[in-house]
């Protein structure tokens, strides 16, 4: 007796998707620290917001803490990609802790610009989503008082800065793109001298994953998004999506998928967080072929070379 024929399921799979260049140089300083020290080496929150990441780090010896006062005198710390307030490595050298930062160089970038905006007098609008370990970083470079936090149109509207004439605007970097567009719209209506930032701030990484969505989405009857529920990044994918007019759904690993979804369904688009690794999605399109006659087909939007520098005192290892 011969097995029933699978269903035919075409999968049109996303690129760019998965790890951006800040992510691989955060994974990679917590490995290289590893080496370096030898094991336990403490992380401060997670480093990426992937559990397969963070679990795969553990099994190699780091110990991930919420905050500082967690890890031992004397033993080695790494700050995560999402930046820390400033508080965080004052309080390390106050205690001569070995610390090193794998704040991602373009979340760096929106902190100094914060800096150089409040000593220039500017009080700062921060588009942003409120208890992000990205926005508390970031708040944590400047004054209490200095910057205030919008995360809707509707915010922008009830907002009040003590000088209409000297405003400037920053964002986190893992925002949708359309929905900030909004936003900073209704800024420019509301404080017409309000001062942009130097350069796009929401990351290349971030506005190349959700052109990448809306590029197949057209294409596909439902998307898989891999990633965790925690990673804004990830769940904006989700929302391009759905704002494209398809059904998505956000994963973190196969095992997690719920088959009721793939229902009618033809055409599965897929795509990854910028903090979910390669390995998930080819672990997905080998559950799927369990159950489908699968066919897969990359679609690229656009090549990515960018990469980032290690921390001085790592490279040597590396």
């Amino acid at each position: 007796m011969t097995a029933p024929e699978k269903p035919a399921l075409e999968l049109l799979i996303a690129a760019p998707r998965g790890f951006c260049a800040g992510v691989d140089r955060a994974i990679r300083i917590v490995e290289l620290a590893i080496e370096k020290h030898g094991a336990p080496v403490f992380v401060r929150h997670e480093i990426v917001h992937n559990k397969f990441v963070v679990d795969s780090l553990k099994a190699k010896g780091a110990v991930f803490v919420e905050e500082l006062d967690e890890v031992p005198d004397g033993a080695p710390v790494v700050f995560s990609a999402h930046g820390v307030p400033k508080s965080v490595p004052a309080n390390a050298e106050s205690r001569g802790l070995d610390y090193l930062d794998a704040t991602c160089p373009l979340v760096s970038k929106v902190h100094r610009q914060a800096e150089r905006l409040v000593m220039a007098g500017r009080h700062i609008v921060f588009i942003g989503h409120a208890g992000h370990p990205e926005v508390v970083g970031t708040f944590g470079q400047v004054a209490e008082g200095t910057m205030t936090l919008v995360e809707t149109v509707e915010d922008v509207a009830r907002l009040t800065v003590p000088d209409p004439t000297n405003v400037a605007f920053l964002t986190q970097t893992t925002l949708s793109v359309d929905d900030t567009a909004d936003i900073v719209a209704a800024l420019q209506d509301k404080y017409p001298m309000m001062q942009p930032p130097r350069g796009e701030d929401i990351c290349y990484a971030t506005s190349n994953r959700q052109a990448a969505v809306k590029a197949i989405a057209a294409s596909c009857d439902a998307m898989l998004v891999i990633g965790a529920p925690n990673s804004s990044n990830s769940v904006r994918l989700v929302e391009v999506a759905e704002r494209e007019g398809i059904s998505a759904r956000l994963i973190q690993r196969a095992a997690d998928l719920d088959w009721a979804f793939l229902d009618g369904v033809g055409t599965l688009g897929i795509t990854a967080g910028a903090s979910a690794p390669e390995l998930l999605v080819r672990e997905l399109v080998a559950k799927l072929g369990e159950r489908y006659a699968v066919t897969e087909r990359e679609v690229e939007t656009t090549a990515e070379t960018v990469t980032f520098k290690l921390p001085r005192g790592l490279e040597a290892v590396a």
